[in-house]
This record gives C-alpha cells, sequence and structure tokens, in this order.
C-alpha cells in the first residue's frame, strides 16, 4: 500500500497540483494585499475617507462580560474584490492556455507511410 501511495504521489499530476496550490496561496496573500493597500484606500477617499475594512454594523453592543457583536460587511466588501481580481487573472491565464492549445491543434499531422505510398501509387497511376 505504501509503495502505491509513493507512485500515486509522485505522477506528474500530483505534484503539479502541489506546487499549483502553493504558488494560488501565495498569489491569494499578493491579491489580498493589494485590494486592501492599493485598491481599496482610494476607493475610501472617493467616498469620503470611508475605511472599507472597518465598515460594519453593531448587532448587540459590548457590556462588561461580553464583546460587541458586529457585523462585518467592509472585510466582506475586501474578500469580494479579492475573489473579482482572482477570478479574472485565472480566466486571462486559462484564455491564454486555450488559445495555445488551438495552435497545437492547428498543426497539420504528418501522413503516414501507408498514406504516402498510397500518393506515390497515385500519382504512378495517372501517368
Amino acid at each position: 500500500m505504501l509503495k502505491e501511495f509513493k507512485e500515486f504521489a509522485m505522477k506528474g499530476n500530483v505534484m503539479d497540483m502541489a506546487v499549483g496550490v502553493i504558488i494560488g496561496a501565495a498569489f491569494g496573500k499578493i491579491v489580498s494585499s493589494l485590494v486592501s493597500d492599493v485598491i481599496m484606500p482610494p476607493i475610501g477617499v472617493l467616498t469620503g475617507g470611508v475605511d472599507f475594512a472597518n465598515l460594519s454594523i453593531t448587532i448587540k453592543k459590548a457590556t462588561e462580560t461580553a464583546e460587541a457583536v458586529t457585523m462585518n460587511y467592509g472585510l466582506f466588501l475586501n474578500s469580494i474584490v479579492d475573489f473579482i481580481i482572482i477570478a479574472f487573472v485565472i480566466f486571462i491565464v486559462i484564455k491564454q492556455i486555450n488559445k495555445l492549445k488551438k495552435k497545437e491543434e492547428i498543426k497539420p499531422a504528418e501522413p503516414s507511410e501507408d498514406v504516402l505510398l498510397l500518393r506515390e501509387i497515385r500519382d504512378s497511376l495517372k501517368r
């Protein structure tokens, strides 16, 4: 069983997927930073100095024994922008991959030896 697992884990697809997950996690952090540190501050300035990360609705006020219960919709808006950027980048990458695959499909296949032989026979009969 250990041998089968090792063979499975070392297949190219599994290794490629693992690398993709690691790079995707790092990319997600970069996009989150882009959204919270670069994109949202100018949007906040345009909307009158609103910091989206601090936008929330207080459902229950804090007491001496319990913290306030809030609905942090600003963080949710940041997450939506994160998702849209990541989805757009993935869309562009997939579109480029599909474009490269189409170019490979267009490449004509070389005729087999049988086809070449039949062409020679046909040409000889025409003469």
